[in-house]
């Protein structure tokens, strides 16, 4: 993806303003979400800082890695959703400009809470252990409310742009929904747990499933090793839409140099396999973390059924290729 500069002698781009070319064929990319990026890349300097100078820890993990973790992800989205809006067309794009708009805004409210637990030396997500910090963490709630609504009204205005290629047009569209999925499972952090309920002490929801948070977990990542972890499927249900556009995009590179990667119907079958391993794989990961079970120490049916799924994606991946390259085959015979 490559981001066009835009003169300097040219007014700003605004949803009323479009950038030369009119609504339509404009591909200015959303500014604020740009300068959000930048800022979460910055933050994610700032904290591995944080990690290297400030020992200090909060249940059981360096307590920078959170803003880390949440900067990388944040600036993800901020660029992956910048150049989603570029996609949208007609009245939609200028919806689609104001949804980004309202989701850096929400994103960056987040961001100061989170923050600034840090420096409090305090937990954000699920405190509410005085009215300020209830007030603080509804706050954050609210917000991802936001951006989860700016996302929806994005992906709707998608499905209704031409996008081109079959191949990527399902990608985008697929990972849309998909990423929407993946945000939504975060709310299955929010409950109580019965032990927090039996003995509450100002926690209300947990990212852990069977034990407290704050047991043993992958390094940085913090996801649970020896329980289920509800970030697993949130993470990867959220960011199956940049998997699924990186996928399409490798393919198109390689079709310059891959015969049969040129046909569109191979393209188009192998990101919809692409596709459906990913939702299939955001569903098992999911039900494994609502079982207790750890990433790391799956059980038999968890880790047959993951066998399974990526088995027979490599079989049908493979049957698509060979298909197309018949196609091929039989039309160089009828040429001749």
């Amino acid at each position: 993806m490559t981001i066009q500069t835009i003169s300097t002698e040219a007014p700003t781009p605004t949803p009323d303003r479009p950038a030369p070319g009119g609504a339509t064929g404009a591909r200015t990319w959303h500014r604020p979400l740009l300068v959000l990026t930048a800022a979460m890349v910055a933050l994610a300097v700032a904290s591995v800082v944080g990690l290297l100078v400030d020992e200090r820890t909060l249940l059981g993990q360096p307590i920078w890695a959170k803003p880390l973790k949440f900067a990388l992800s944040i600036a993800i989205y901020a660029v992956t959703l910048a150049w989603l809006i570029t996609l949208t067309r007609g009245r939609l794009r200028r919806v689609s400009w104001w949804a980004g708009t309202v989701s850096t805004v929400a994103l960056v409210i987040e961001m100061v809470v989170i923050v600034g637990a840090v420096v409090a030396g305090t937990t954000s997500h699920f405190n509410v252990s005085t009215p300020l910090a209830s007030v603080l963490w509804s706050v954050m709630a609210g917000s991802i409310v936001v951006v989860w609504i700016a996302t929806l009204v994005v992906a709707f205005a998608l499905f209704r742009a031409p996008l081109g290629d079959p191949a990527r047009s399902l990608a985008i569209r697929a990972g849309s929904i998909l990423a929407l999925a993946g945000m939504a499972l975060a709310f299955l952090m929010t409950s109580p747990t019965a032990a927090q309920v039996a003995d509450f002490r100002g926690i209300a929801g947990a990212h852990s499933v069977g034990v407290a948070d704050g047991g043993p977990g992958i390094p940085v990542l913090g996801w649970s090793t020896v329980a289920g972890d509800l970030r697993i499927p949130h993470f990867v249900g959220m960011h199956a839409l940049q998997a699924l556009v990186l996928f399409v995009m490798a393919l198109e590179w390689a079709a310059r140099r891959v015969a049969v990667l040129a046909d569109v119907r191979v393209r188009f079958g192998l990101v919809a396999i692409a596709t459906a391993l990913a939702a299939a794989t955001t569903a098992t990961v999911t039900v494994q973390a609502l079982m207790g079970e750890s990433i790391v120490a799956p059980s038999a049916a968890i880790a047959g059924t993951t066998a399974i799924l990526w088995s027979g994606a490599a079989v049908a991946a493979t049957l698509v290729v060979l298909r197309g390259i018949r196609r091929r085959r039989l039309s160089h015979a009828v040429d001749e």
